[in-house]
């Protein structure tokens, strides 16, 4: 596979293009983010952005949380920085880990907030994951839908206009465009573009009421709402990284001092480097593992990539990094196949029908990864439950 001469991302790579030097566009992006956005500027834009909207509603803003290092740096510098007084909504997708609940609690009581926290239906989770697995080679439908959606839902109900996320999507994809200067908007347009995977709530329960029973009320998490509330409401949706230079790993420094945010291990990652990426899920594993089946790389890509571009890691390191822990089946594909009621042949099956050329899947040639620490806390159904309850068992 081609990969880019800078960065090492692959040509697997969503949104990736490569230039004449065979440098990606997320490269180029982030040159452009350092050499030509006027931060100074974008600053005063911000201030402005939340004194339009301070002291106006209930709440100054709604902030989504999933209590990883992105969000959680944006409450503490919106809270310290702005005092600015935010509903923090937290869609539980299921699968929150022990030092990401005992992270959340610490944060929440350091910093004075509110907070609304969401739990779905268990079992309609189950379903959901196996259509959008066998439909797209991707579980997580659930989890990204309602994250996004949830709490706007929040916000018409609070009639709190501004919504503030944390990173914004350019630091990894070129969805949007840093070079474009653009205030990228977490609206509809973006839900469907790259969140959603082209299924909307309703075409998920068309999808499913035939073998699940299902009350369409259930699916409203997942729906985005409608466009004429919002702009009633006259909202405004953005995130904090538009406004300030990101930079995850200075971001992580800060909440690992000023809140005690601690960091945990995910399966496949090399620990001491990336103790900090992606510790809210612990299907984490699995999802990466299926992004390394479909296109022959998964985060430790990701991650390397980042600290390429930042000058952070030598090359050779990071192809060390990727050789070492690339490729290796998480021991929590065990409990993924339990919840959802496969086999691994099964699973295999599905995943291969989305491979995206040139990569080709060694399906029988993978170790496993270490066990997390935490793995053996991690839930799992006793054997009446395991797999999905349909009307007509299959």
């Amino acid at each position: 596979m081609q990969k880019c001469t800078a960065c090492n991302l692959p040509e697997t790579y969503e949104t990736i293009e490569f230039d004449e030097n065979g440098v990606c566009n997320i490269c180029r992006q982030k040159e452009f983010k350092d050499e030509k956005i006027d931060w100074q500027r974008r600053a005063e834009m911000l201030s402005r952005v939340i004194e339009k909207h301070r002291g106006k509603y209930e709440y100054d803003c709604i902030l989504p949380f999933s209590g990883g290092k992105d969000s959680t740096y944006t409450l503490w510098y919106l809270v310290k920085h702005y005092k600015i007084r935010p509903l923090v909504v937290q869609f539980n997708h299921g699968f929150m880990r022990d030092t990401l609940m005992e992270n959340n609690r610490r944060t929440f009581k350091k910093l004075g907030v509110d907070v609304i926290s969401f739990t779905p239906n268990w079992k309609l989770v189950k379903r959901l994951m196996l259509e959008t697995l066998v439909r797209k080679g991707d579980f997580c439908w659930h989890c990204h839908t309602g994250i996004f959606a949830y709490p706007m839902h929040i916000a018409l109900k609070y009639q709190v206009p501004l919504i503030f996320w944390g990173e914004p999507s350019s630091e990894y994809t070129a969805y949007y465009n840093y070079e474009d200067d653009e205030i990228e908007q977490v609206d509809e347009t973006r839900f469907n573009r790259f969140i959603n995977l082209g299924i909307t709530a309703e075409d998920m329960y068309s999808m499913i009421k035939d073998d699940y029973q299902c009350d369409p009320r259930e699916l409203t998490p997942y729906t985005y709402p409608k466009l004429r509330d919002l702009k009633k409401l006259k909202y405004q949706s953005v995130c904090l990284g538009s406004y300030i230079p990101w930079d995850v790993k200075e971001n992580t420094k800060i909440i690992q001092q000023e809140l005690g945010w601690r960091g945990d291990q995910v399966e496949g990652m090399p620990w001491d480097e990336y103790s900090y990426e992606k510790i809210e899920c612990s299907m984490q594993g699995m999802r990466d593992y299926i992004k390394y089946l479909k296109r022959g790389y998964s985060r430790v890509s990701q991650m390397t990539a980042l600290d390429l571009r930042n000058g952070r890691i030598a090359k050779e390191y990071a192809d060390k990094l990727i050789a070492d822990y690339e490729g290796r089946k998480p021991p929590s594909l065990t409990l993924f196949l339990e919840y959802l009621g496969i086999s691994e042949d099964q699973f295999n099956h599905i995943v291969a029908k989305t491979v995206v050329p040139p990569f080709k899947p060694d399906f029988e040639g993978m170790e496993y990864a270490p066990k997390t620490d935490d793995f053996d806390r991690w839930y799992r159904e006793d054997e009446q439950d395991r797999g999905i309850i349909f009307k007509n068992p299959v």
